[in-house]
């Protein structure tokens, strides 16, 4: 039994599941949004709540294994890395691939309980999950597929409810997009150097650290603004337009603690994006009931 939790402590670490704060209150602010114009009620079930659930984790296991498994050989020379599961041997590469084809499984077949648009779709988006991992080892762009990765779950969320891709799903997928790569550009600092050493194609590697800090900003921008543009087309109300107003003034402060002393990234990077997306899903979610 002991070696069993130690497994189920290392493949935690590998994965970093408490991150998936990220993603999940998206997805549901696109459920709640999407039942209520649909079905005049922002409940959409126990079931749908429970599929939701299921794929949200699986999508993002698959992706953060595969992510480790891909990024080995980087990894292994990065002090920063170099003491993952993934690297130092406590999860294997055997185990890894079981993870990585487990995890694809029980997405695409929760997506086929779901609905038809939700399983086909699900395998463009096991790609995309996988092609970050992939990206980054030829383009500075790296940080937008990202972006791209964890936008895809309001996407989803709505599919889920509607078996549609509405407007208002759309621009708060761009605003997810432009936080999760502003915020991976200041996390991607730390690696700068080493990022410059093996060639690897980050943003600050190649544009240096004033241009990353500059185009963090742009996207976070950017952020705010896809997400008003959101909440006007969904006819929300004032609690959303709060909900963006804060979503502003956090980020606003994550930029401040990272320009001012570097050693705060982590801070930043967790505490206050893992507040910002919470924060956000309570106003929508004040707002619709």
């Amino acid at each position: 039994m002991q070696k069993f939790f130690k497994v189920l402590k290392d493949i935690n670490e590998l994965i970093m599941f408490k991150h998936s704060i990220f993603s999940l209150p998206f997805i549901f602010i696109a459920m709640i949004v999407s039942s209520k114009q649909i079905n005049q009620t922002s409940w959409f079930g126990w079931e749908l709540l429970l599929l939701g659930l299921l794929a949200a984790v699986s999508a993002r296991n698959f992706a953060m294994s595969f992510n480790r498994y891909a990024d080995r050989d980087i990894d292994k020379h990065n002090p920063r890395t170099a003491n993952r599961p993934s690297v130092d041997g406590r999860v294997g590469a055997r185990n890894m691939q079981l993870f990585i084809v487990l995890n694809a499984l029980v997405f695409v077949v929760v997506a086929y309980i779901i609905n038809s648009l939700a399983f086909w779709l699900s395998f463009p988006i096991l790609v995309i999950l996988a092609g970050y991992s992939i990206f980054k080892r030829f383009s500075s762009y790296a940080h937008l597929v990202l972006g791209v990765s964890l936008g895809l779950a309001p996407i989803a969320g709505v599919v889920a409810v509607s078996e549609s891709i509405t407007l208002w799903s759309v621009l708060l997928a761009l605003g997810v997009m432009f936080w999760v790569a502003g915020f991976d550009l200041l996390y991607s600092l730390q690696d700068m150097e080493y990022d410059k050493e093996k060639g690897l194609f980050s943003i600050p590697s190649v544009y240096g650290k004033e241009s990353t800090f500059f185009i963090s900003r742009l996207f976070h921008a950017l952020t705010v603004l896809f997400w008003l543009l959101f909440v006007v087309d969904a006819g929300l109300g004032f609690w959303a337009y709060l909900g963006v107003l804060f979503s502003g003034i956090i980020l606003f402060m994550e930029h401040k603690i990272v320009i001012k002393d570097f050693t705060k990234i982590d801070r930043a990077f967790f505490t206050l994006n893992g507040y910002l997306g919470i924060m956000f899903f309570i106003m929508i979610f004040i707002d619709r009931f």
